[in-house]
């Protein structure tokens, strides 16, 4: 895999290609190719291919901890964006915002203000937005 990068030399700005072949990496700056080896060092990691898809995130909203509800600020069939509070919850003494890790319509809300729940159970399920590559 080819990198390219900016890097000043004694004042001057020049593009390099970098590309690594085990310990040494090959650089080419303006069409001049240059081999480079860095004695003692690490192979190159070679780059992870991801499997063409991101992983899907779930729509159901737990919490990591038991603790109680202090205020539930979504409802059933409200549209909510990934990152918005859906609940607060209060554990060892603190209260902690509850997010939504996905855009979409919550499809229902399984806890009420005031009660005690245990951890990784879940509390609120939103259907998310279909993205853009599912409907190709």
């Amino acid at each position: 895999m080819t990198e390219q990068h900016t890097v000043k030399v004694n004042g001057t700005e020049y593009t390099v290609e970098l590309e690594a072949d085990g310990t040494s990496w090959k650089a080419t700056v303006d069409g001049q190719v240059f081999e480079i080896e860095v004695p003692n060092a690490a192979p190159a990691a070679k780059a992870k291919r991801s499997g063409g898809r991101k992983k899907k995130k779930s729509g159901t909203v737990s919490a990591n901890i038991p603790g109680k509800v202090v205020t539930v600020e979504v409802e059933e069939g409200q549209q909510v964006t990934e990152g918005q509070v859906v609940l607060i919850l209060e554990a060892m003494k603190m209260q902690n915002e509850i997010q939504a890790p996905v855009t979409g319509t919550v499809v229902s809300v399984q806890c009420s203000e005031g009660e005690a729940i245990e951890a990784n159970v879940p509390l609120v399920v939103i259907e998310p937005e279909p993205s853009p590559e599912d409907e190709a």
